[in-house]
């Protein structure tokens, strides 16, 4: 060990010795000054506009657009050849290799040296990220530390893997510039390599594993992955073994052979165990994060723990699908299979298959552009121009023999399937984010571990229909699949129910939506039995069937008032109404809360407002409430051409009226819930669609606020965080401006100077 420090030791005074290593210190203070200033500085000014700050400490050190720990990551790339580039060429350049071999010292001495050297000098570059560290632990309010020892954790085991593969590159040749260029071009490969051969299955495990690239990804984010870990710790002792073997065969003159066969053992045992180590069942994870934000939140972690037995995942891509084309094709595999990531960390059996095949889909495009194509040679076209194997896709005929997947309209979709059978679909979103978060995820696997609440859509009296896809109809949060919020996506059951015959017991919320005719005397017996029993209800209405649905209201002392609800504006129609969730309802779960602190609302077109009893027996709770200027207009129908004025002597009274109210009693040892609308388009498929300029609307929050409560908060699942508490910086932005002239300036000046005069010096000795 003694010997090894020696020539660590001495490594770094040559190091030193020439500029090089000053000048990387000092061109990475600037760089890394520059990132984190840029960055806190952005914040400061944000905090000073007004804006509310959240998860300051991961912004200014994990944010992938502009972090510093990310950006760090970039420089490294050019810093290391440039130091390791002269650790062996240059013994082998000068000659004193022959020294060193003719001295007692022994290769694995020679080789662990050189690299103490470069891991001590990672750690002045480590030392210097601790002083942007250290700032930021005085300036950001509850500081998450642990996040940024982890990160800086990552970056110094990169330094450490980089340094290991130079140190090989060097040994290789005597001519320090190649030395370098050898180096960039073993770093290029390790991160690209994880993109090649990725349609072969065992190889692509291996490939992408070897892959350097991302891999301190996640202990910059705050997550300690045990495959990451090792992954350093093998790829390090890889490449110093390598570089041992070239020592021992250049000074025992041993064949060409015999060390390329060394050279493919060392690799291939690297490999198996780098094999091993990403195995699922073998992984250990460790969130240090304050609101563990890279680890399930609990409810997810419930539902997991409840999946007994064996789960397959099966991703079903059609080639003519080209919307999800590279989504998971056998080039994209091990990168979609990271989406479940998070969930084979608490359940590693789970098996991720994927099925290629190619049918019939509905594509304007491909109409336009292969016009005289049929199904097949479209497909193969497609597969051509984008590089697909043709011989792993499936034809219409055979996909259908497996599965029918007409009712996803053939596109890519997973099916979640258990081993007792139990199975349901995964689907992606016509929306930005496009794939399911952990809501849609966890609300799929729930499906298939629990019974959930079915939701049952009453017909046969003019009801807005859930499989149309017209304006005011509601097939948009019923069944569109394509549409996130959408009831099935969020773990419900759907039903069409009819009251000829009892409401079935798994229906668990009952909606009846703007009834046109009244209910046979067979039809109110069973709803009365249903309602009896303890089931929910969901209830809209429209000002024009008062007369119709008054009758079902009345059964829970509520009532339609007269007329339509209207409100002055001077952009918008005067029915147009923009109703307020009320402090009761930011109290009765987290979804209305939200709206009320984001300042959103319900916009309600036409609608009617919501008079009840109060002594009767059920607990009501006005949810939102209109403007205190509006009135029910009784005399105007027309507002397109008539502007309403307000007439006190036919009944009209300006006030603020409830338009959605939640009813709730005890019954059948169980809280029976009703939630009633006073206006049924504003969850239709043409109000969910609209946007108006100067209203934050979010009706579909009202949506999964609603059905979340009525299902006891079953689902939609509750994904919420705890929320972090580094949500202040201790800084204006006119101290932040000297703090950014003394880092991004002043400190590489000092040790630019410093620097200068300790090279001068030793250069004059």
């Amino acid at each position: 060990m003694k010997t090894i420090y020696k020539i660590a030791k001495t490594e770094l005074q040559t190091l030193f010795y020439s500029p090089v290593a000053w000048l990387v210190i000092v061109i990475f203070t600037f760089q890394t000054a520059m990132t984190f200033t840029n960055m806190f500085g952005g914040l400061v000014h944000n905090q000073a506009l007004g804006y509310e700050l959240v998860s300051v400490t991961s912004n200014v050190f994990s944010n992938p657009w502009g972090g510093v720990f990310p950006a760090i990551q970039g420089y490294l790339f050019l810093y290391i050849p440039l130091l390791t580039m002269g650790l062996m060429s240059r013994e082998f350049g000068s000659g004193s290799i022959r020294l060193l071999y003719s001295s007692p010292v022994t290769n694995v001495q020679i080789i662990l040296g050189k690299f103490l050297s470069m891991m001590i000098y990672g750690l002045v570059l480590v030392g210097i990220m601790l002083i942007f560290t250290l700032f930021g632990a005085f300036t950001i309010k509850d500081f998450d530390l642990p996040l940024v020892l982890t990160g800086l954790l990552g970056v110094y085991l990169l330094i450490c893997a980089y340094a290991a593969v130079g140190l090989f590159m060097s040994s290789l040749t005597s001519y320090q510039v190649v030395a370098a260029m050898l180096t960039l071009a073993m770093l290029g490969a390790l991160n690209y390599v994880k993109d090649m051969w990725q349609d072969i299955e065992f190889i692509r495990d291996i490939t992408y594993w070897l892959s350097i690239s991302g891999r301190a990804g996640e202990f910059v984010i705050g997550l300690i992955c045990s495959e990451d870990l090792l992954y350093f710790v093998i790829v390090i002792v890889l490449f110093l073994t390598l570089a041992i073997i070239r020592l021992q065969a250049c000074r025992q003159k041993s064949p060409w052979f015999l060390t390329l066969g060394r050279y493919v053992g060392v690799v291939l045992l690297a490999c198996f165990l780098g094999y091993l180590s990403s195995r699922p069942k073998l992984m250990g994870y460790y969130d240090v994060t304050a609101t563990k934000m890279n680890t399930l939140t609990p409810n997810s972690q419930d539902v997991i723990s409840r999946l007994e037995g064996g789960l397959t995942i099966t991703s079903y891509l059609n080639a003519l699908d080209e919307q999800d084309i590279w989504t998971a094709s056998p080039s994209r595999v091990k990168t979609d299979q990271v989406r479940f990531k998070q969930y084979v960390r608490f359940k590693p059996d789970i098996k991720l298959k994927y099925v290629y095949y190619y049918d019939t889909i509905q594509s304007l495009s491909q109409d336009q552009r292969f016009p005289n194509l049929n199904t097949e040679q479209r497909a193969r076209e497609i597969m051509r121009i984008h590089g697909l194997d043709s011989s792993l896709f499936l034809s219409p005929g055979q996909i259908r023999e497996q599965i029918d997947l007409s009712g996803e309209k053939n596109m890519f979709v997973r099916l979640l399937e258990r081993e007792n059978g139990e199975k349901t679909f995964l689907r992606v979103f016509d929306d930005m984010q496009h794939h399911p978060g952990e809501s849609e995820i966890t609300a799929a696997f729930k499906r298939i571990a629990m019974e959930l609440p079915t939701v049952g859509f009453l017909v046969g009296h003019g009801e807005r229909d859930i499989h149309r896809t017209g304006d005011r109809e509601y097939s948009g949060f019923a069944l569109e699949k394509r549409f996130r919020y959408a009831l099935i996506n969020q773990g419900f059951d759907i039903l069409n129910v009819r009251l000829t015959d009892e409401v079935p017991d798994n229906i668990k919320i009952l909606v009846i939506a703007e009834m046109k005719e009244p209910l046979t005397e067979t039809e109110e017996i069973n709803l009365e039995r249903y309602i009896a029993r303890g089931g929910n209800l969901f209830i809209t209405c429209e000002p024009k069937r008062s007369e119709i649905m008054n009758v079902l209201l009345e059964k829970f002392g509520v009532r339609l008032v007269t007329g339509t609800l209207v409100q002055l504006s001077e952009n918008f129609s005067p029915d147009l109404i923009v109703a307020q969730p009320s402090q009761e309802a930011a109290k009765l779960n987290y979804y209305f809360d939200g709206m009320k602190q984001n300042n959103r609302c319900l916009v309600m077109s036409g609608a009617a407002g919501l008079e009840y009893d109060r002594n009767n027996e059920y607990n009501v709770i006005p949810l939102f409430i209109s403007d205190s200027l509006s009135w029910n207009e009784v005399e105007t129908t027309n507002f397109v051409d008539e502007r309403p004025v307000l007439s006190v002597s036919v009944g009209e009274m300006q006030k603020s009226y409830a338009t959605v109210l939640a009813l709730s009693r005890e019954i059948n040892n169980k809280e029976q819930k009703i939630m009633i609308l006073g206006d049924a388009d504003c969850i239709s498929n043409g109000e969910l669609s609209m946007h108006r300029r100067g209203i934050s609307a979010s009706n579909y929050t009202v949506i999964m606020g609603g059905f979340y409560w009525m299902s006891d908060n079953e689902v939609p699942i509750d994904v919420r965080r705890p929320t972090p508490p580094d949500n202040v910086i201790y800084l204006n932005e006119a101290k932040i401006g000297t703090w950014q002239v003394l880092m991004t300036w002043i400190l590489p000046g000092i040790l630019l100077m410093i620097s200068i005069f300790i090279w001068i010096r030793r250069r004059g000795r």
